[in-house]
């Protein structure tokens, strides 16, 4: 039997928040969910897109993540698709997020969701928003590399 401590299985992943902000810190953080939520992740029914998180009475609380409901549950134990779930952090971890989103202006992004020995876990991000001229520059600095690479490759 393999080792199972490194290994893991990413459900969903949100790409567009590496393009629309600037990731300056990141965190791993296990959710609080529901057995039919579990399911759902583990075939994959997870939109990360428009989701963030909040701190609120020293709990962080992730919003705005859709987690489709169960297809073979009935809908009497199902789960509403979009409701408040709890991050699991450790004391430390939340009192320094509680600084620097309150005191910097940050915020908290999931970046994604994955199975890692048989628990859900988030990578949690600490981000701040770009300008445009900064994914302008982004997008510039990829098609040097691809043009760079392409020319390589000829030679």
């Amino acid at each position: 039997m393999g080792d199972n401590s490194t290994s893991y299985k990413i459900v969903s992943d949100n790409r567009q928040a590496r393009y629309l902000y600037e990731i300056l810190e990141t965190y791993e953080a296990g959710i609080e969910l529901m057995g039919t939520e579990v399911k759902s992740i583990r075939a994959g029914k997870v939109n990360l897109r428009d989701g963030f998180a909040l701190i609120r009475k020293g709990e962080v609380l992730l919003m705005n993540v859709q987690i489709s409901p169960h297809q073979t549950t009935s809908q009497a134990f199902n789960h509403e698709p979009t409701r408040t779930r709890k991050l699991l952090l450790h004391r430390e971890e939340i009192r320094k997020l509680i600084g620097k989103v309150e005191q910097q202006g940050l915020t908290l992004v999931p970046l994604k969701m994955y199975m890692k020995r048989g628990w859900v876990k988030i990578d949690l991000a600490l981000v701040k928003g770009k300008k445009l001229h900064d994914k302008r520059e982004d997008i510039k600095k990829r098609e040097d590399q691809r043009t760079m690479q392409r020319a390589l490759k000829n030679f």
